[in-house]
């Protein structure tokens, strides 16, 4: 009797299996420590590249695809979750602006995505645009200690901890997306 892994492919990581050497990656690796804010920022940019890294090459069909039954889960769902929470965090928390949702729910967010390239486009659009709002943001706090809560429904949070929460959030979706591209296209790391 066998187990069948036998039949599995044989993984092993190596350069050749990345979207980039690790000379040409757009992402810093650290580097001097240049302070805390520019070190949250530095995170938090470089968690915002991996998303887009993972998400390289694809078309419409390939950003749509699920990642396994039952899930629900593609890279376009985790892009527009992803805009809904930069909306969320810097304009209603930070900002309490009283927007409108991207998506109306978080099914709608993941659940109901097509292979339509003017949704994958639509979806890009959106969050480089949460993207921006939350960079001049960040940019124009006088420090890490200004509170959001100009919106009464949320309770006054500092700009550091809502970079914290972005790194994190960005961290475990880049996670959800690795594994997605792998079943796609057999590209992993990075």
């Amino acid at each position: 009797m066998t187990d069948g892994s036998s039949a599995l492919p044989r993984r092993a990581f190596g350069w050749e299996d990345v979207w980039v050497g690790p000379e040409a990656d757009p992402r810093e690796a650290g580097g001097l420590y240049s302070g805390e804010r520019q070190t949250l920022v530095r995170y938090l940019r470089d968690r915002r590249l991996t998303l887009e890294m993972k998400c390289a090459g694809l078309d419409a069909e390939g950003m749509a695809r699920r990642s396994v039954p039952p899930s629900d889960l593609s890279l376009l769902g985790l892009v527009r979750h992803l805009a809904e929470v930069e909306q969320y965090w810097f304009r209603r928390v930070l900002t309490g602006e009283d927007v409108p949702p991207h998506y109306t729910s978080a099914t709608v967010a993941f659940g109901e995505t097509t292979a339509d390239p003017e949704e994958v486009e639509d979806a890009w659009a959106t969050w480089r645009s949460e993207v921006a709002f939350a960079e001049r943001f960040v940019a124009e706090a006088p420090d890490l200690d200004v509170l959001g809560g100009g919106n009464p429904e949320y309770a006054p949070v500092p700009l550091r901890e809502v970079l914290i929460h972005m790194i994190e959030e960005y961290a475990r979706h880049n996670g959800h997306a690795d594994l997605i591209r792998e079943r796609i296209d057999g590209r992993v790391g990075q």
